[in-house]
């Protein structure tokens, strides 16, 4: 355990908010994805038109009519695909967090290499317009990376990684 100094376990408190972040992500990812198989077999068109009409969207302008676009072919077996993705995207964030939680080795480098992943293409959109939510994005990715990379290095002559 990384220790704050003062008998506190600072680095717990850390690592077990980046756990519940990480299952947070699982879980709405799952969620969304088994929203995605219900409308396969639903009539997805018909709830599109219904939410872009019950809060007053012109079906012509662009976002409304790609989101009418989507739902049009919503029994396309894309869908089913994409739900499987979210799927496997939801299990490994869980499983991550899960690891975090635990305070396994395993879990700090998947965190940190996934977390490490997103960072390429938070600079590129950054690079495309700065706004307040990118930068907090990239400085919360970049704390968080940060901080498992740290973990993992100073616990790397605990865990035999280090001669001598």
């Amino acid at each position: 355990m990384i220790r704050s100094g003062k008998g506190g376990e600072r680095g717990d408190v850390a690592l077990r908010a980046i756990a519940l972040t990480e299952m947070a992500k699982g879980v709405v990812v799952l969620l969304a994805g088994f929203g995605l198989l219900a409308l396969i077999h639903s009539h997805a068109q018909l709830h599109a038109e219904t939410l872009v009409r019950h809060f007053h969207l012109n079906p012509a302008h662009e976002t409304p009519r790609i989101f009418l676009h989507l739902m049009e072919g919503a029994t396309d077996p894309r869908h089913a695909w994409l739900a499987f993705a979210a799927l496997a995207y939801a299990l490994l964030r869980l499983a991550e967090g899960f690891g975090l939680w635990f305070d396994r080795r395993w879990a700090e480098w998947l965190g940190a290499l996934s977390g490490g992943i997103y960072l390429p293409i938070e600079l590129y959109e950054l690079f495309q317009g700065v706004s307040a939510l990118k930068l907090s994005i990239l400085a919360v990715n970049l704390i968080v990376v940060s901080y498992l990379g740290r973990r993992l290095w100073l616990k790397r002559k605990e865990w035999g990684d280090e001669p001598g």
